[in-house]
């Protein structure tokens, strides 16, 4: 096996091409770029293939990039075969689309941002047209309660709510644990370490009760009712069951929305027995303040009663939302497994978005009521 090789030599009308040795995709090596700076851009007048060992289109691509691209049948009559080789090479090299032309980065950084905002218009669009299918269906379901599918219904509280009692009520309790040490540390500087209570009180029962929940079962229900109606969506379970004159919606969305609103406020006031009672410990543990005095100093404050009812008033709107994102997306994913796990992982992050948005929402607005 003969490493390729060459000699360019002068004549009038341009230059003559010597090929030795074998110009195949093993033995090539940068031949074809020293023949390129050989040439230096002038013709090929005449080739001698005398010394032309093995020949295939690795070869004739070498030759036609480095410059020797307008050779002809008579140049290659003591060769025939990588005469043909050559043409065919030549054709289609001449014949290829140029490559595309690179942007200007500015012109690169509109053009993603257009698509962004159609993105997002998309988004917004399909989502509008959701919730006015969802106002529809459950409007359907209020007027016909007899088609209302009872077992889906509790099927779906169990395992949306009851099975997340666990996870929620120890995250809770170790969130009022902590929330409690840092109080006790910070009052304690001040001597006003007695008030720890009532920071632990307000900080869970407002605001980290409703709020970890809310996104303790984003991360949990969302996902799952997401990757549930996406996987009957991606095979065609759904377009069978509107075949069979089943609303989608009544059968698929309906019980799970009326799953987490029923379940979240419930989940939301365990959780706030597990803060109270983690901030209970920490106090008991670093104050030495009994479970008697935290009991009472929690009873003798009367915006205590008014921060609960706060805090479980914004569990019924992230029920809404997280359980309306999960079955959004599910719907809307195609018929891939990547289309899958884009929908499920976006649900997951509209749905903890929305919690935190809505939440700042309701602080301004109760800010506002001075509540």
């Amino acid at each position: 096996m003969a490493r390729a090789d060459f000699q360019v030599e002068e004549a009038d009308g341009g230059a003559v091409l010597t090929l030795s040795g074998d110009w195949t995709t093993t033995t090539l090596g940068r031949t074809g770029t020293r023949l390129a700076q050989a040439l230096d851009g002038r013709p090929v007048s005449k080739v001698d293939l005398a010394e032309l060992g093995r020949f295939d289109t690795a070869g004739a691509l070498a030759l036609v990039q480095g410059g020797a691209s307008r050779l002809g049948k008579s140049d290659w009559t003591t060769r025939p075969e990588a005469g043909r080789i050559y043409a065919l090479v030549e054709r289609l090299e001449r014949q290829s689309a140029p490559p595309p032309r690179r942007q200007p980065a500015l012109t690169r950084t509109l053009s993603r941002i257009g698509h962004g905002v159609h993105d997002v218009a998309a988004e917004a669009t399909l989502s509008l047209a959701f919730l006015g299918r969802l106002i529809a269906a459950t409007g359907t379901a209020l007027k016909h309660p007899g088609r209302i599918r009872w077992a889906a219904w509790v099927s779906q509280a169990e395992r949306a709510g009851l099975d997340a009692l666990p996870i929620v009520m120890v995250t809770n309790f170790f969130i009022g644990a902590v929330v409690a040490f840092l109080g006790v540390d910070l009052l304690t500087q001040f001597g006003a370490g007695v008030f720890a209570v009532q920071l632990i009180g307000v900080s869970v029962l407002r605001e980290f009760a409703a709020v970890i929940t809310a996104v303790l079962l984003a991360g949990r229900s969302a996902s799952a009712f997401a990757a549930e109606v996406g996987s009957m969506r991606m095979n065609q379970e759904i377009d069978a069951m509107q075949v069979m004159g089943v609303n989608a919606f009544q059968a698929l969305v309906i019980p799970r929305l009326a799953a987490l609103l029923i379940m979240l406020p419930l989940l939301t006031f365990a959780a706030m027995i597990a803060g109270l009672f983690g901030g209970l410990l920490v106090t008991w543990s670093s104050l030495n303040l009994g479970p008697a005095f935290f009991l009472q100093r929690m009873q003798d404050d009367p915006m205590m009663f008014q921060h609960a009812m706060i805090g479980l008033s914004k569990a019924p709107v992230f029920a809404l939302v997280v359980a309306a994102i999960g079955c959004r997306q599910g719907m809307a994913v195609a018929g891939d497994v990547e289309s899958l796990g884009r929908r499920v992982t976006a649900a997951v992050v509209q749905a903890i978005f929305a919690i935190i948005f809505l939440d700042a929402v309701f602080a301004l607005i109760y800010l506002e009521l001075n509540l």
